[in-house]
């Protein structure tokens, strides 16, 4: 008997489409046509082609920003995801303080990215701030609003408080995915604890692991809220990363063209590397396996 396929199940789709549609293609549409467009004005538009594009991968300014910005997500990466690891290693495995624990570490996730730079902007303030009055008072010069190093390690340590939550968590996910034999079996082998995170939680971890690099990735690299409230991208032009020295060309100098091209090569850019890192990480874990 030939089997029948309903294509009415389409229909189920279709919102999920028009919203996608909505929400992500028509902007896009939106952004690529400025690209190849000048204006002068009266919202008459003039062909420039590639003009942009050329304009900004000439643009010291933004090959700046792009450095700046690689530089935090590889500091954010290289702390965040083994003190998560670590964090995870050491929450209890079950019972009322797993469970104390779970929320302790969700709270720093529920507070919104505005909220989070209002925090840190007045805790590190030396006249107000608990973090930059007791340095002033140990003698230590601290002011993120004048030094560059003050500046970063602000905006980095804010960071991994408000994320390192979500690799840990990710991780504890894995861990409890592990079953109570490969631990009995590592014991009776008199296994170290090293030998039972290298070959047993390390690879169970590694499908959550990956999630949350690409996830701290993506959202690291499109840092803007935090910093932009905490530094407004100073010292200078010092924690300028990509998104806040986009939004100042697109609406600070109302630079419409030049800022559609920027996006869409910023967007680029966060596409081929989140690709990178998904094939590295997935032939890690095929040859793992």
């Amino acid at each position: 008997m030939e089997k029948t396929t309903n294509h009415k199940a389409w229909f189920l789709v279709l919102p999920v489409l028009l919203l996608v549609a909505f929400s992500a293609i028509i902007p896009l549409m939106t952004v690529v046509n400025y690209s190849v467009q000048d204006t002068f004005g009266n919202n008459q538009f003039f062909w420039a082609g590639l003009e942009w594009f050329d304009e900004m991968l000439s643009s010291e300014r933004m090959w700046d920003a792009l450095w700046r910005q690689m530089i935090f997500s590889a500091v954010i990466l290289a702390i965040e995801v083994p003190l998560g690891i670590l964090i995870a290693l050491n929450m209890p495995k079950g019972g009322f303080w797993a469970s104390f624990c779970l929320v302790l570490m969700s709270l720093p996730l529920l507070i919104p990215w505005n909220v989070v730079g209002t925090i840190w902007q007045i805790f590190g303030r030396v006249d107000i701030g608990l973090l930059g009055y007791t340095l002033d008072a140990l003698g230590i010069d601290y002011n993120y609003t004048q030094n560059v190093a003050d500046a970063w390690i602000t905006v980095i340590v804010m960071d991994v408080w408000h994320w390192t939550s979500l690799v840990a968590l990710l991780a504890y996910a894995g861990l409890q995915s592990i079953p109570d034999a490969f631990y009995q079996a590592a014991k009776i082998d008199q296994a170290s604890r090293w030998k039972v995170f290298r070959y047993i939680e390390l690879p169970k971890m590694a499908g959550v692991l990956m999630i949350a690099i690409l996830l701290r990735f993506m959202d690291s690299f499109m840092i803007y809220t935090e910093p932009f409230v905490v530094t407004g991208g100073g010292p200078g032009n010092a924690t300028t990363f990509l998104s806040i020295d986009l939004v100042k060309m697109a609406l600070g100098q109302f630079d419409l063209g030049p800022a559609a091209a920027f996006s869409i090569m910023y967007f680029l850019v966060i596409l081929l590397i989140s690709w990178v890192f998904y094939t590295v990480m997935t032939n890690l874990d095929r040859k793992g396996n």
